[in-house]
């Protein structure tokens, strides 16, 4: 079972959830009618619309400093960055990429390595930003990457101290995704460990076996090949790897 990243409190992948609606219990049995549970609403695959294609190319950063992820080894301290223009909440983006690297089953799982949010101002290792598609292209390419598919700027990428996630995907995740009935949640946290993995060092590796958890390390954003989507590095305890890439 595929686990995404946690939402914060009111959301369901950036759907706002009402409160339930009923009469008020006046501690009578016989007096007041059985309110049916609340229906769950249904799993968000992509958010609706699309986002702005470019922002104004400047950056707020994240005020939080979150718990250190991980029982030992080196700290790697990081900060969230988010693109001004957007339209994006940067405290939500925080929230979801740290619920994503601080998971038991991320690359704290190694044993050798802690990882931290830390607030603007503080030292900082790397920096993770959710740029737009347009301005999140121009950066990669600055770091040697050419994020291009078809001629769009599509997927995100890494280059030195930088996380770099595209909007679009963020927002809109992959058809392969949505076709497999993947939550957007679960996209989100793949791509934040994905990338974070390059910075940590990690390179692409290919689908292991028809049927087997996709690596995160694969780049699951352009295909499957017949692996399963799996956002997290470790499954059951172990590493979850492939063959060397060829790209």
């Amino acid at each position: 079972m595929l686990f995404g990243l946690p939402l914060r409190a009111g959301q369901t992948d950036g759907v706002a959830q009402s409160p339930p609606s009923g009469p008020a219990d006046t501690g009578s049995p016989s007096s007041s009618p059985a309110v049916k549970p609340t229906k769950a609403p249904p799993p968000v695959y992509r958010l609706k619309g699309t986002p702005p294609r470019r922002g104004d190319n400047t950056f707020r950063y994240g005020k939080t400093t979150g718990k250190v992820a991980g029982k030992s080894g080196t700290l790697r301290r990081y900060r969230i960055a988010v693109e001004n223009g957007s339209k994006e909440d940067i405290e939500a983006f925080g929230d979801q990429v740290d619920a994503a690297l601080s998971d038991k089953r991320s690359w704290i799982a190694s044993g050798d390595l802690r990882l931290q949010r830390v607030a603007d101002g503080e030292d900082y290792s790397f920096t993770v930003y959710l740029a737009t598609a347009d301005t999140s292209h121009d950066m990669c390419a600055r770091g040697g990457t050419n994020t291009n598919v078809d001629g769009d700027p599509y997927t995100s990428c890494r280059t030195v101290g930088k996380v770099i996630i595209n909007l679009d995907r963020w927002n809109m995740s992959v058809p392969q995704f949505i076709e497999s009935k993947i939550p957007l949640s679960v996209y989100r946290t793949y791509v934040a460990n994905h990338e974070t993995g390059h910075e940590l060092g990690n390179h692409h590796v290919a689908c292991p076996g028809r049927g087997k958890p996709a690596p995160v390390m694969m780049t699951q954003t352009l295909g499957l090949n017949g692996c399963k989507p799996n956002p997290f590095p470790y499954v059951n305890g172990k590493l979850n790897t492939g063959p060397p890439a060829n790209q």
